[in-house]
């Protein structure tokens, strides 16, 4: 008789959910007015038009990129470490590349096999679907989805014929792949994971019926 030994399947990683990250904004412009708010930038009273940026006011002449100086009181710019950067200058410093098509990744960024992708690059190898935060599969350094790589990959219990899939219990004997559950005598059907059983015609058998006629 043989014993069979369960093996538990790890279960599939999980993509961290996306980051919002490098989002352009736009100021608004305010006219002069009776208003008379603190600049961000100097700290002093603005008298004239104004700009409106991040719940702040400024000078539209103060509200410029931090790094190259150029004004973003009618350009797009990305806040980052609480500063304010022309789209390109964040771009070159601060973007993330993507592991799949190598561009720089302005707006949400997916964290996921310690590497960062755009959220429409981070998809099913075969079906071409993004994860969003679903489970995926890894197979040859490629992700799949759930239902891929059963279809592709999986291996299928030799009792029931369903895929024994990621999380179950399953047991190699006989020269096959059985859910713990499936793996059962087949004369009674009494469960025979850990205990020592007998084979006839590929089918196993319990110490009881390992001499039955009819399998």
């Amino acid at each position: 008789p043989s014993t069979p030994n369960p093996t538990p399947i790890p279960s599939s990683p999980a993509p961290f959910p996306p980051v919002a990250r490098g989002v352009a904004q736009r100021a608004e412009r305010f006219a002069a007015s009776s208003r008379t708010p603190l600049c961000g930038a100097c700290n002093s009273v603005i008298r004239g038009p104004f700009l409106v940026a991040l719940g702040r006011s400024w000078h539209p002449e103060e509200f410029n990129c931090h790094y190259c100086h150029v004004s973003l009181a009618d350009v797009s710019f990305v806040e980052e470490q609480n500063n304010v950067y022309c789209e390109n200058c964040y771009e070159e410093f601060f973007a993330p590349t993507c592991a799949r098509c190598n561009t720089k990744i302005m707006g949400e960024v997916m964290h996921a096999l310690r590497q960062t992708w755009h959220t429409t690059c981070f998809v099913c190898a075969a079906c071409g679907k993004a994860f969003g935060n679903s489970l995926f599969h890894m197979e040859d350094g490629e992700p799949y989805c759930e239902k891929d790589y059963i279809a592709l990959f999986s291996t299928k219990c030799h009792g029931c014929d369903f895929p024994v899939e990621a999380g179950d219990k399953f047991i190699e004997a006989l020269g096959h792949t059985w859910h713990d559950t499936c793996f059962v005598c087949a004369v009674c059907h009494v469960n025979l994971e850990g205990q020592p059983f007998y084979s006839k015609k590929d089918k196993p058998l319990c110490k009881k019926h390992a001499h039955a006629i009819n399998v």
